[in-house]
């Protein structure tokens, strides 16, 4: 015990993940007052992470814990250093090292440093003109032959702290050399996440103060300090480690003169719980008795020690007697003994050892007393070895044994009832109906809630016993719950996997089917890779449909079950067949390309394929290669298959079927390239080729074309490009070389104008342009149809330039006429008086020129007032022109009709 003068402490030496309390008494001349009340319950940090202290500080009479990391922002005047010791001592001179106060606080810390020989209590100071800012500081002017202790006080701007523990006695004398590290470093398996360290003192150890301790997780070499004070012992249980986690450790021995050298490593330690005793088996029941021989049943102990139970032990004892004898020599290996040489009429107890590896466990409580009589009754004796499976927020599955005593008739069926909490006798059904089976999924359960169940037979005489209830169960899905999974594997195998992450060297997957059938080892193999336990299929059918369960061998709580449904053997066949005959992958079908140049391009591409990837190309049910005329590409990364032609020909046409297989992954696809697909693709390219081919030097951009324009003249032109100074172009008509034509150089356009159309200009027109590049050729053929087309717009036009009607008086009579650009005879015209035609007779005569259409009148007379219409019919439509002929004008074209007679 330490008596402290400041009103703030820290506590070493203190275990990870333990609630401490603490309490203080004030101490004075006359003794030790009353303690303080005790503080709230504090718990320790991770000693991995962070030092392992807990400050008391007291404050008017109150106790209260402060954590390292709530001090640091706290602490003013500072603590003292902590560990003051001599790391290196001469003939002249000693050299102090010491560690800094935890806390430290915030604010910059020096040092003072006081001496005092040994057994005095006077101290001076051995750092008088200087200030030491590290914790380590030379001592000179010190007496040979003389003992001393030394002692350091921390300084910041607050203040200056109480002095540490005082050194142990130091003389001067010869170096004192480092000590040797520790040897034979030993990690011991411990608990989950811990492990018993051990190693072996150096030889030369009467100066050895203690050991520092290294951690760090197998092959990584990041180092981490166990304790931050010397452990003084040769073992110490290192917590705050990381499950199934390998790591390994190494030592450092501490002296006066300073630390050693690290040990050798440890070999590396899987951390895992470490083996023990079983836990003690529970509910013992009666399952048979003959009259002199007892059936004996029990539940298996709650925790195995870390490895399965190998056998039990029972012991019995005669009511009334006190001493236990044996049962068996030899451990059982089920949950169930026949115990024989009983007396009829005698009661007896029992009790029940586990034992695995480690040894033999706890007894259980001893059981009631069983009276020893034959069993005779008719209904069946109770149900035993109850057990959970597949534990849910919602369900669970509970399985049990058959009754070893059926009664009068055989079992006919099972009864199951449920009780909620952990000691209720309240109750309830769960079927209304016996079901057949020894085992049972019961849904609808409340999540985190408790329950118990029972199980009785029944036979036609009745419902037998209830067997002894089960544990207390949660429902309640345990974080990381897996469930079983089917799937094809990559050579088309159907599979059910199961995975836990809760596994141990001795854990092995148990595959059933409905709970207690063994799997048929000529349907369907199992085999476990890491902590994934895979069940495969030889060959399905429907006589592998059923149920199928999954169980850790050393965890039961660590179960599944799927019920493999001829849906789901459908549904899999077709993804095993489909895993076993792979198809490649379709991304675009074949298309048909033609280029500028008239080259033909066939291409499909599909999914990527592996370089190991082959095509066949089958033309016409042969199989064909590159040629000079033909090339095939195929690029296997974008799985692009192409057939190029440089010129498309009629021995091209057919059928191409592209064969591809990459490993097991086959397709093909195919192009039916005939008949109008393949006239319209091979016309397009011999276009494509001549129009390439004539582009190579001048051509023509526009054709020769005609047109009409609003003067009713008749132009033809063309254009032409890509020219150069050399470059010539004329124009033929029906041979003969026209010379009235117009080239603008500059633009291109080339062009002809007639002013006005008459037979002669039907006939042929043909422009050719050239240099020494090539030449290109255009033609027009103003014949036949294409020159009736002419004459009709060209009549079109001439009508729409028709003017209005006028009227000229003559010594005759009257002269309608319009005038026009030009007229020409494809144009029709017809008069109308009145709406009605005026047919040739003796008073009227029509007429036309270049320029003028007409019709005369004689001898007028006031029957002749009236509206006239010119209709113009240009082949395809009437234009029409109007005068309406009465009142004054009329009367005025009369008077000089009469005046010029």
């Amino acid at each position: 015990m330490h008596i402290q003068k400041m009103c703030h402490y820290p506590v070493f030496g203190l275990k990870e993940g333990i609630l401490y309390q603490f309490r203080v008494r004030a101490v004075n001349k006359a003794g030790a007052g009353r303690p303080s009340k005790a503080t709230e319950p504090v718990l320790t940090a991770d000693p991995l992470e962070h030092t392992r202290t807990t400050v008391i500080k007291m404050d008017r009479g109150r106790t209260i814990t402060i954590t390292k990391d709530e001090l640091e922002g706290q602490v003013k005047t500072p603590f003292p250093p902590t560990n003051v010791h001599a790391c290196e001592v001469s003939d002249t001179y000693v050299v102090l090292s010491w560690t800094e106060p935890e806390p430290r606080g915030r604010e910059p810390l020096t040092f003072y440093v006081e001496r005092s020989l040994a057994g005095k209590s006077s101290w001076e100071l051995a750092s008088l003109d200087m200030v030491v800012n590290s914790p380590r500081f030379p001592v000179f002017d010190l007496v040979k032959g003389k003992q001393y202790c030394f002692r350091v006080r921390s300084i910041n701007k607050y203040g200056v702290s109480d002095p540490s523990e005082p050194s142990e006695p130091i003389s001067l004398g010869k170096p004192q050399a480092v000590p040797a590290p520790a040897h034979s470093v030993l990690a011991i398996r411990d608990r989950d996440t811990s492990v018993l360290l051990q190693w072996q003192e150096p030889k030369e150890k009467d100066d050895i103060l203690g050991y520092y301790l290294y951690y760090s997780e197998a092959g990584k070499q990041d180092w981490k300090t166990v304790n931050n004070k010397p452990i003084t012992k040769t073992r110490f249980i290192v917590h705050g480690l990381k499950t199934r986690r390998e790591y390994v450790f190494r030592v450092k021995s501490v002296s006066r003169a300073g630390n050693s050298s690290y040990s050798e490593e440890s070999v590396p330690i899987l951390v895992k719980a470490a083996i023990c005793v079983p836990s003690a088996p529970s509910a013992i029941a009666l399952l048979l008795c003959t009259g002199s021989e007892m059936v004996l049943g029990w539940r298996a102990p709650t925790y195995n020690g870390g490895d399965p139970v190998r056998g039990y032990y029972l012991d019995q004892v005669e009511k009334g007697m006190k001493t236990w004898r044996e049962v068996n020599i030899k451990p059982a290996k089920e949950r169930q003994c026949r115990v024989c040489n009983l007396s009829s009429g005698h009661f007896y107890q029992f009790r029940v050892f586990a034992a695995n590896v480690a040894g033999v466990g706890k007894p259980s409580e001893a059981s009631e007393a069983f009276l020893c009589e034959k069993w005779t009754m008719p209904e069946p004796g109770c149900t035993y070895d109850l057990e959970f499976r597949e534990v849910r927020n919602n369900s669970l599955v509970l399985l049990w044994a058959a009754p070893l005593y059926e009664g009068q008739s055989p079992v006919t069926g099972y009864l199951l009832e449920i009780s909620q909490g952990d000691q209720s006798d309240d109750w309830t059904a769960l079927n209304a109906e016996p079901i057949s089976d020894t085992h049972y999924k019961v849904s609808g359960l409340q999540a985190g809630q408790t329950y118990r169940l029972r199980v009785s037979a029944v036979n036609e005489a009745g419902v037998g016993c209830a067997s002894l209830p089960s544990e207390p169960v949660t429902a309640q899905t345990k974080p990381g719950t897996k469930n079983i999974e089917t799937g094809v594997d990559n050579d088309g195998f159907i599979f059910l996997s199961y995975e836990s992450d809760e596994m141990n060297d001795d854990s092995k997957f148990l595959w059933s089917k409905n709970y207690t059938e063994a799997i048929d080892a000529g349907r369907a193999r199992t085999e476990t890779k890491k902590n994934r336990s895979i069940l495969t299929f030889t060959n399905p059918s429907e006589e592998d449909l059923g149920l199928y369960t999954v169980e850790m061998s050393d965890n039961a709580n660590l179960s599944s079950s799927y019920d493999f449904t001829a849906e789901d053997l459908e549904r899999l066949k077709e993804l095993s067949w489909q895993v076993r005959n792979p198809l490649i992958a379709l991304k675009s079908g074949w298309q048909v390309e033609v280029s500028e140049k008239g080259d033909v391009r066939l291409w499909l591409q599909t999914e990527s394929l592996s370089n190991a990837a082959e095509l066949r190309l089958i033309f016409n049910d042969r199989e064909i290669t590159s040629t000079p005329h033909r090339k095939i590409n195929f690029d296997k990364t974008k799985g692009l298959v192409e057939i190029l032609f440089d010129q498309l020909s009629q021995e091209d046409e057919g059928s191409y079927t592209a064969q591809l297989r990459d490993g097991r992954a086959k397709n093909q696809f195919t192009l039916v390239f005939v008949d109008q697909k393949f006239r319209e693709t091979l016309a397009l390219a011999d276009a494509n080729r001549h129009d390439h081919q004539r582009k190579s030097g001048p051509y023509f951009q526009e054709y020769l074309s005609w047109k009409i324009n609003e003067d009713c003249e008749l132009i033809i032109q063309c254009k032409v490009t890509n020219t150069n100074k050399d470059t010539s172009l004329k124009w033929f008509k029906d041979g003969m070389e026209v010379t009235q034509v117009v080239y603008e150089q500059s633009s291109g356009v080339s062009s002809l104008t007639i002013s006005q159309v008459t037979k002669k200009e039907a006939g042929s027109y043909r422009a050719v342009v050239s240099d020494k590049r090539g030449e290109d050729v255009s033609t027009l053929d103003l014949l036949d149809n294409e020159y009736d087309n002419l004459l009709q717009q060209l009549s079109k036009q001439c009508a729409l330039s028709a003017g209005p009607l006028s009227i000229q008086s003559t010594a005759e009579g009257f002269k309608l006429y319009s005038s026009l650009k030009y007229y020409i005879s494809y144009l029709k015209n017809s008069w109308h008086f009145k709406e009605k035609r005026i047919d040739e007779e003796a008073r009227t005569k029509t007429g036309s020129s270049m320029q003028k259409v007409w019709i005369e009148i004689f001898n007028p007379t006031e029957n002749d007032k009236g509206k006239y219409t010119l209709e113009m019919f240009d082949g395809e439509e009437t234009h029409k022109r109007y005068l309406d002929l009465s009142g004054q004008a009329f009367a005025d074209a009369l008077l000089e009709y009469q005046r010029l007679k």
